[in-house]
């Protein structure tokens, strides 16, 4: 990372967590957050080279937060942006996919190219993701949830956009906590409007 992306990243996390310690609940306070990375994270050229794209694929972005439900059955999807409107409370199996490797292994994780990773499941309605990262949130080691953002075009996250996403997350994990976001999570699940997915997903 040079140092005008040093510069940039810093900004963008002194604004989304500005806006996040005045947002009125825990998801908005999480949106603010996704919101900022989804803004600012990724190479934003990178669907311009040969082969990120296959055809009939965009470019586009979308970033969100996965919580684990009070029974640990699933990651439900709570301060997305981008997703499409009937996925905003995406319901994924807690051992499915990605995300389920995150919550098992408690550990960040980039995908530069999914294509390469067969153990990847498309849980977004719109299409398959190329690139994506995620970053754990953790609570004096109880884990809580995770942070993802993801792109179409292959090789658009990169390990900076992981260091920034990570150093969100943990952000995220304490304004979590002060707006006793696990308390909303119990009011909100199971969700009247969920989206659920198997562990298969939807390709």
């Amino acid at each position: 990372m040079d140092n005008t992306d040093l510069r940039d990243a810093l900004a963008m996390i002194e604004s989304a967590g500005r806006a996040a310690l005045d947002a009125a609940d825990p998801e908005e306070a999480i949106r603010c957050l996704v919101r900022g990375c989804h803004e600012r994270l990724g190479d934003r050229r990178a669907h311009l080279r040969p082969g990120a794209l296959k055809p009939g694929e965009r470019q586009y972005f979308v970033a969100g937060a996965f919580f684990v439900t009070p029974d640990a059955r699933y990651h439900m999807l709570v301060g997305n942006v981008g997703f499409p409107p009937e996925q905003q409370r995406l319901m994924v199996p807690i051992d499915g996919g990605h995300p389920g490797w995150v919550y098992a292994h408690r550990s960040k994780l980039l995908l530069e190219n999914t294509d390469e990773h067969g153990g990847f499941r498309q849980y977004l309605k719109s299409s398959r993701m190329g690139s994506t990262i995620y970053a754990p949130i953790i609570w004096r080691g109880e884990f809580h949830g995770q942070m993802v953002m993801a792109a179409q075009a292959r090789y658009t996250m990169r390990a900076q956009d992981l260091g920034v996403l990570t150093a969100v997350a943990c952000i995220a994990t304490g304004l979590w906590i002060a707006q006793d976001g696990p308390a909303w999570l119990r009011a909100e699940y199971p969700p009247p409007d969920g989206f659920w997915v198997d562990r298969q997903g939807l390709d």
